[in-house]
Formats: structure tokens, sequence, C-alpha cells
């Protein structure tokens, strides 16, 4: 078999090591880089200094080198502040070697100066101040390499855009579609190529790839340090050197767009672009592709050992596919917001024209008579909504809006633009971001409400523009698009959406519509995809080639793009009612002014939550968060049982216990229900906090003594009672320490603790005995021994076999009660049983409850035995104003039948048992993850080193992290190092995925590494 070129051209790594010594004196050891003009190699001296060698192929012309060694003296001969490689040179002080191989062929030999750092391919994640610097250095070289020419830059070159023409004969090697995308960008390429010839032209570097970009070794500030290997530099059209580097930065990506926009930021800042540069930027980025997956194709079959000349073809065709469904005008649009340029070119020239014209909407429904618009608010936070189930539900929508424009017939519901709202924070508007899933939330247009069949009139004179019967498009159903004339050569579209069906018959593109002249009427809810009746009104100053697919709602990240060509349709009505307040949100400032500063909020960057939807969290803008942190939300936030249960009782009545109420009775029967049978009294009241301290009252009461033996790093509530038994407050930031009468025993964590293993549970239960007789020599007795069946604030530490069946022992044998603390952990959130500390076959004397009880609400419980309810019944009236009150019951009640209608017990089994396995199965791929704990949906996964060293740095960024990808945890234990998930009972399997997916993910950045 004849060997290929590749082969017969190759270089050896021993080969390499000869040439190194030969021509510039150095001993080394010698790896292969990746390379496509010359064979590359890394050298190492014994002396710990670092070169690349580059041996040339051996047709490799005289001209090329000293284009090289130019380029790089003039670059040096620049002192700018990127370091570019320098060239050594050889023993006989030349910039070059010729070298003769063993087939007589002659080599050139280079050896440049090795530039520290990591190569953009190594770097995880890239965030968006890589990709600003990326473009910082692109567009730094391209400045400096402005006065810079040399004969061979202008050869023609196949890696040169401006050349693309030679790859229309291999069309052969693609298949239809992808020939269909490669004609898409290729004719728009041979559309501007006279405005493309006469774009600036310099030297370019024409390689910005992955291999190409040296990032610095600092894992907190990423920041691109220099570009290297000027082997494809060229004389070419200057843009080109920005849609390269766009081309190999954005790849792998899910939204391209979004990773390009700060490297065009980058860029424009030192190499300022030109509006006809940017006009061409989005289909030169494409070329690029193209003449790398031409480029793949051919040397598949050329050279198909050297993976190197194809290893970007999947990822450029994937990204081809990608870039090709975003709107051309939308991207150069968003690339001249990047540069800070003015987005549209008729923006201004129709805002002058709106300002000097008014409209009226009685001219767009003059069949109305009303008083009068009426906001109608629909955003994310809405109350007029209220539960999710209202809009979720096409039926209770309509019934809410028609029993909206009922109690207000006499005026016209409206309003909508640039409103996030709820109904798109669902799996129809979701988009994948490069941190995660993004919805399109924000409304574009004006919606104005009323019954199906009013007529729509023109407001302003116009022709059919497009018209479609999207019935299944939830958008807009049924629309209408009219273009207007608003000066010389100056258009913009009204579009008119959930028309009826009836409103597109004798329509035709180009029909004129008068002003008043009537466009149709609108649909009823089963032509427009479940939505009550209404008009959507929305301005455009560019279609952005989409017609009738124009979108009516828009993603937070392009609202700026969004914003400018779709104008505020009220600039035409002036009318006051449908005017948006689009004010900066002022919250967090006025938190920090009126209220404690200890206070605390999750996360370095705050999130501003306005809704919750069972076990997600919506922040304003519509992002969508998956909450594994809320065990308050017991059953679900906002569960429309629960809900409901506590709307309609406070509608009739709320008031304190004296009096009778059913209510308090049936909940109170219910929950003992839940109770091993010796548990059998209940007092209700409002918080954990006053659970605990109610516990410690009744214990204290019925030992007549004050010692309470507690866990290390125990939290028990914010009262200070409950302060002082719970060391993770008094031994923390701002505590005073262990009071006289609290006894701290040791954290029984088999894992890491000061015994390890699976019989430990003896070892630690010796420490309460040594406890008790501590307090015994001090002549006093023990009240109570108080711990959460599994600990949570530890770091959700499961307690060892026999551990807590010996300290009720020991306890109670010294006379004290035994309390289990189930604020977190009760309410069948473990799985296997109801309560917590049945995993451990035991029965406390006293047993806390909250949180979770009320499901958000205000609601705790304390459950006793009769002997301990009787000690407490001492003459001294306990009263509680708020316990107890029949709307906390009615919801205390309903959050024990959805547990059980719901089987939530089972799910949190099942679901903890499938989060543990795939837990364990990341853990045998990244040993950083040292612990996998916990029982039903109680779990805590620990991060340390091999020697059990906590990390708790990368478990902070994990976090963090975590939530940028739309996913919301916390971190706990002694040196906060334990992720703790206890999510809404409601967590399913696809959460689960969803959870994996996103921390397998986040483990393999750098910033995870010990």
């Amino acid at each position: 078999m004849t060997p290929s070129k590749y082969e017969i051209d190759q270089i050896t790594k021993e080969e390499a090591a000869i040439i190194a010594k030969q021509y510039f004196g150095i001993k080394s050891n010698v790896s292969i880089l990746p390379g496509e003009i010359d064979f590359n190699f890394k050298i190492s001296t014994p002396e710990a200094k670092k070169y690349i060698l580059k041996i040339g192929r051996t047709n490799q012309l005289d001209d090329y080198i000293d284009f090289q060694e130019k380029l790089l003296i003039h670059l040096q001969e620049k002192k700018s502040d990127i370091p570019f490689p320098k060239i050594i040179q050889t023993i006989d002080n030349e910039y070059f070697a010729i070298h003769i191989d063993a087939n007589n062929n002659k080599r050139k030999v280079r050896l440049l100066e090795w530039i520290e750092g990591r190569l953009w391919d190594n770097v995880n994640p890239k965030k968006t101040n890589l990709f600003t610097s990326l473009g910082e250095i692109c567009g730094q070289t391209t400045q400096l390499l402005q006065d810079f020419n040399h004969p061979f830059a202008s050869r023609k070159f196949d890696w040169d855009i401006a050349n693309a023409k030679w790859i229309y004969e291999y069309k052969y090697l693609f298949s239809k579609t992808e020939n269909d995308i490669i004609h898409y960008f290729t004719e728009k390429f041979e559309s501007f190529k006279i405005k493309y010839t006469q774009l600036r032209k310099s030297v370019i570097h024409n390689d910005a790839n992955e291999n190409n970009i040296l990032v610095n070794n600092d894992l907190g500030e990423t920041q691109v340090i220099t570009i290297i290997d000027f082997g494809d530099a060229v004389y070419s059209q200057s843009i080109n050197d920005l849609a390269v580097a766009i081309c190999y930065a954005v790849m792998n990506l899910p939204d391209p767009l979004a990773a390009a926009l700060p490297i065009v930021t980058g860029y424009h800042k030192q190499f300022p672009l030109l509006e006809e540069e940017l006009e061409l930027l989005y289909t030169l980025v494409a070329m690029r592709l193209i003449l790398s997956v031409t480029k793949s194709a051919i040397n598949k079959e050329k050279e198909p050992e050297n993976t190197y000349l194809f290893i970007s073809e999947k990822p450029a065709w994937d990204l081809l596919t990608k870039w090709k469904n975003i709107p051309e005008k939308l991207a150069t649009y968003a690339f001249r917001n990047a540069c800070g340029l003015e987005i549209l070119h008729n923006r201004n020239s129709f805002m002058d024209w709106a300002k000097k014209e008014t409209f009226s909407v009685y001219e767009l429904l003059p069949s109305l008579v009303f008083t009068a618009i009426l906001p109608l608010d629909l955003s994310i936070g809405s109350q007029f909504l209220g539960n999710f189930e209202n809009y979720t539900n096409d039926v209770k929508i309509y019934q809410k809006v028609i029993q909206f424009q009922a109690e207000n017939n006499d005026k016209l519901p409206a309003g909508g633009y640039l409103e996030a709202r709820p109904f798109y924070s669902t799996k129809a508007f979701e988009i994948e971001g490069n941190n995660g899933i993004e919805y399109r939330s924000y409304h574009l247009g004006v919606d104005f409400w009323q019954k199906e069949g009013t007529a729509v009139h023109a407001f302003y004179e116009g022709e059919v523009f497009a018209f479609a019967n999207n019935t299944a498009n939830k958008d807009y159903g049924p629309v209408i698009i009219l273009k207007h004339n608003f000066g010389v050569n100056q258009y913009f579209y009204s579009l008119y959406g959930h028309l009826s069906t009836e409103s597109l018959e004798h329509l035709f593109i180009g029909k004129t519509i008068k002003k008043g002249e009537k466009i149709g009427s609108l649909g009823h809810i089963y032509e427009n995809g479940g939505w009550p009746p209404h008009l959507h009104f929305q301005l455009m100053l560019d279609l952005l080639e989409l017609s009738t697919g124009f979108p009516g709602v828009g993603s937070p990240r392009l609202l700026p793009i969004w914003e400018a060509v779709c104008p505020d349709p009220n600039l035409l009505f002036k009318n006051d009612a449908l005017n948006t307040n689009l004010a900066p949100n002022s919250i967090l400032e006025t938190r920090k002014k009126h209220l404690g500063k200890n206070l605390s909020l999750s996360y370095s960057d705050p999130i501003n939550m306005v809704r919750g939807e069972l076990q997600y969290l919506i922040d304003k803008t519509g992002r969508r968060y998956l909450d594994t942190v809320n065990n308050v939300a017991h059953v679900g936030h906002e569960h429309p049982r629960v809900v409901e249960a506590g709307q309609k009782q406070m509608a009739v009545l709320n008031t304190n216990t004296r009096y009778l109420h059913e209510n308090i009775t049936k909940f109170a029967k219910a929950l003992s229900e839940t109770l091993p049978q010796e548990l059998s009294v209940i007092y209700l009241v409002n918080s954990g906090s006053e659970a605990n301290e109610l516990a410690l009252r009744m214990a204290k009461s019925f030992t007549n003594q004050k010692d309470i033996i507690a866990l290390e790093v125990g939290y028990h509530g914010n009262t200070q009672a409950c302060i002082d038994i719970s060391s993770y407050k008094f031994n923390g930031k701002g505590g005073n320490g262990q009071p006289e009468n609290t006894h701290i025993v040791p954290l029984p964590d088999s894992f890491r603790g000061i015994y390890r293993g699976d019989n430990t549970g003896e070892q630690y239960a010796e420490h309460i005995k040594e406890a008790i007789k501590n307090i015994q020599k001090k002549g006093r007795g023990v009240a109570a021994f108080i711990a959460e069946s599994i600990v949570s604030c530890g770091g959700q530490i499961v307690l060892p076999p026999n551990y807590l069946k010996l300290a009720y022992e020991y306890t109670r044998k010294a006379g004290g009660l035994c309390i289990a603390d189930e604020v977190q952990v009760g309410f069948g959130r473990v799985g296997k049983t109801f309560w917590g500390f049945q995993l451990h076959d035991v029965v406390p004397d006293i047993v806390t409850m909250g949180k979770p009880i009320g499901n958000g609400h205000p609601l705790a419980a304390v459950a006793c035995t009769p002997e301990v309810a009787k000690s407490f019944a001492n003459g001294m009236e306990y009263f509680n104003t708020f316990g107890g009150n029949p709307v906390s019951a009615a919801i205390g009640y309903e959050v024990l039948q959805v547990i059980k209608d719901e089987n939530l017990q089972e799910n949190a089994f099942n679901i903890g048992e499938i989060f543990k396995k795939r837990s364990n199965v990341l853990q045998n791929e990244f040993p950083i993850i040292a612990d996998v704990r916990g029982q039903g949906l109680f779990l805590g996964i620990e991060f340390c080193d091999e020697n059990k060293k906590p990390a708790t740095v990368q478990t902070a960024y994990l976090s963090e992290r975590m939530k940028q990808h739309g996913i919301l945890t916390s971190v706990d234990g002694q040196d906060n190092n334990v992720l703790k998930i206890k999510p809404p009972m409601c967590f399913n399997e696809e959460n689960v995925d969803f959870f994996m997916k996103y921390l397998e993910k986040i483990l393999k950045e750098d910033r995870m590494k010990l």
C-alpha cells in the first residue's frame, strides 16, 4: 500500500529531539503538538526552559519562512502588552535552519519561545469575561498589524474567507441537507461581494482557533493572554479575523450568538468596527465554518491519519446548523448593540414620527364603548392570576379574564408590553442557554382583552404584507401583518394576532387597507391555543425575514434588541394606562436601608423571586429555578389545594383557640394518627423555634431540671432558649459560647467524625453517658436530650445504628426526657417512615414540628405524651394568639391529606434512592464526591479530597454555579462542604436528571479540581 503524503512527511519525537540538539544546542524532552502547515513539538529542557519547535513539510516555500520571521519581529518591535512568541535563533545566529532528512528532503526548522498558559480548549468554564478578553486580544492584534505587509501575505490561500469560492466545486462531498446549509450562506456571500471587496484590508492572524488561543492559569479570573501560530496569517479583509475568532470560540455551545457578543464587544474596543463590516459578519462566520467543513471532508480522503485536520468537523456542522437558525438581521442588530451602536437605523426616525402622530385605541376597536383602559396585570408575580393552577389551565384563565371583563364592562382591559409572563416560563417557550435553561418570557406587544367576534380596524393605512392561520401557534393564532409607510422609503409593520380564521378570508398580499377599514375580528378560545379572546397588537420596525413566524415573545438576554425592533405600541396611542414601568429594581437597596444587617441573602447575586410553582421558584424575568432546598414548601410551592384551603377559611373566620372550632380538633386528630399512640397530645404554635422553645419548657417543668444535652453543630431555632442549646449558633460568629446548663456531645458523624465506620453508635453514645455524669457531679439532673433525627446543619448527618436508642436509654435512666426535633425531617420526608425517629425504632417523649407542616404558612406543633402534658398543665394558662387558628389548622390538615393522596412519602423514598444511585455513579468519576448519604428526600453530598480534607471552596463554587444554571442548592456542615438536598416532596425523576446533568457539567470545571 502506497504511504500517504502525511506519512512521508511525518516527523517522530525522536527525530525532533535530534533536530533541536543539532541546530539549537538544546537537550530536551519532546511532546507532539497539533499543526496543519508545520509539524509542531513542545521542547522542555533540563533547565526548565520551554520552546515550540516547528518543522516544515518537505514542500515549504522560502517566502513563508521569511513572512513568519518578519511578522513576529514586527510584533516584537511594537512592544505591546501581548506576549507574542519570540524567535529563538539557531547556534549559527539564524532565524531558521535547513534540515536534510533521511530521504534527502529539505525542511525548514524554527524555534519559538514557549508562552506559559492554557489552551482555550482546556479552559472550563468559559465565562463572559473570557470571551470579551478574546475579542480584545484579537482586536489588538489586528490593530498592531495594520501597518505591516509582506509579499507572501497576498498569496492565494485556501483558508482566506475572501478566497472561499474554491469550495463550490466540492459540493459533491456533502449530503443534501448539508448542501442546503452551504447554499444558504454562499448565496448570501455572493450577494454582497462588491460591498465585501470594499471593506478595510490588512494582514490578519486568520486562525484564532482553540489550539492557538492561550489563557492565563488563574482559575478565578480567566483572561486570554495571547494568540500564537501565525502560520495562516494573510492579507485580507480585517473583519475576517473577528469572524474566525467567533467560529472556533463558540463551538459546542447551545447559544452561539450569546457567546459571540462579548467577543465582538472586546474586539470593537481595541479595533473599532465599521457598520458595513458588522453588516456582513454573520455570513462571514458561516463562510469560515464552510471552509472548515470542506477542508475536513477533503483532508479525510487525503490524510486520514492526521486527525488534527478534521478535528472540528462535527462541531463545525453543529454550529452551522445553529447559526442558520439565527435570523441574520437579529444577529447583526445584536452585533451593533454589542459595539454600542444604534441598533436599527430607522428607529430614531420612527420615534420622531410617532411623537408627532397620535392614534386612538378607539380607532383600533371602534365597535367597543369603554370609558377607559384598565391595565390587566399578567406579569410573573401577578396577583390577578393568583395560583399557577389558574394560568396552566385554559378553562380557568378563560373564566378569570371573562369575569374581570364582566366586573369592568365599561372599561377595556389591556397592557402587557415587555411584561414577563408566567405562561412563557414553560417548556413550549424554553431555550437552552449557555448557562442552563432560559425562557422567551417577555411579551413584545400589547393585548386588548375583549369578546370573540369584536371587530378590529386599521388605525392607519397600510397594505397586507402577510397573513397565516397559525391556530397551533400559541403565540398568535390566526395573524395578519400590515406594512405602513411613515416617510420616504421608511416602513414599519403592525401585527394583529389571535384573530378569527374568518378574518383571513378574501385577503391577498398587497391589498390596501385604509385607515378605519375593518381588518378582521377576534377569534374564540379554540382558534387561539386556549387563550381567552383578545387582540395581540405588535409593532415591528423590521420583520427579520420571519414574516408570520415573527415571535410575540423574546428572551431576557436579547431584550434590548427586541425592544428596539418592536417599539412600544403606546408610542402611537399615548395612553397613560398603557405605560410600561421599566424602572430599575431598588429592592436590594431598600432592604439594606430598612432591614437588619444580619438578615442574610442567598447567593452573591441575589435573586428577585416572585412566584412559586411546586418544585420551582420563578424570578421576575420568568427564569425558572429547580428548588432543591426548600423543605418548607413540603408538598410543593403554592400547592393549589393548600392555597385553596387557606383562602376559603380566611374568607370566613380566623380567630384564636378560646372559641370552639372544628378545624383545630380535626387537624390535631389527623396529626396524632401519624404518630405513635404514646404521643397523643398536640400543642399548635407558629414556628419550629417556638415548638422547640415550648418543648424545652415542658421538659424542665416535667423534670424540675434545667440541663439540656444537645449535639455538636445542632440548630434548633432562633429564640434565646433555642440559641442556648444550638452550638451551630453559640459557637459561631457573634455567639457567646456554651451556656452553663447546655452540654454538647460530639456530632455522631461516622464518615468524618471522631469515630468512623458503620458501627460507631455505641462509641458516640458513650459521650452522652459522660455528659450525664458531669451534670450529676454538679448536683444537678438532666432535663432533656434533644436531637434531630438526621442532623441538618451538621451536614445531613445520618445517625449511626443504635445511637439514638442508647441516647434515649441513658437519658431516661438519668430522669430526663427525649425530644425529637422533626422540624426538617418529618412528614414522610425520609421515605421509609413518616417520622425520622421511626428509622431508629424509638419513641420520644416530645416531638417538635415546624416548617413543612404548613407548606410555608407559619404553623408548627409539639406532640407529647399525656404524662408530659399533665405536668405542663400546672395551673399557668398556656395561650397562643395565632397557634391553632382556623386558617392555620385548615392548611395543616390539607397538607396531611395531600401527602397521603399524592403518595408523597412513597415518592420521597423512590426518588431519594434514584438520587443516591445517580450520585454514586458520579462519585466513581469524580473523587471529590466523598460521601452520599441520607434518607428519602433529605440527602447530603459531601465534598472532600482523598484524605477527607473538606473541599469548602469548591463546594461554595459549585452552589453558585448550580444557581447560574437554574438550580437552587444550599451548603452546610461544620466545614461548609456538604450540599444539602431537601426539595419539595413532589420532586421527580425528571428533576433528578436535570440536577445531575448540570452537577456533572460543573464537576468538570477547573475550579472543582482539588
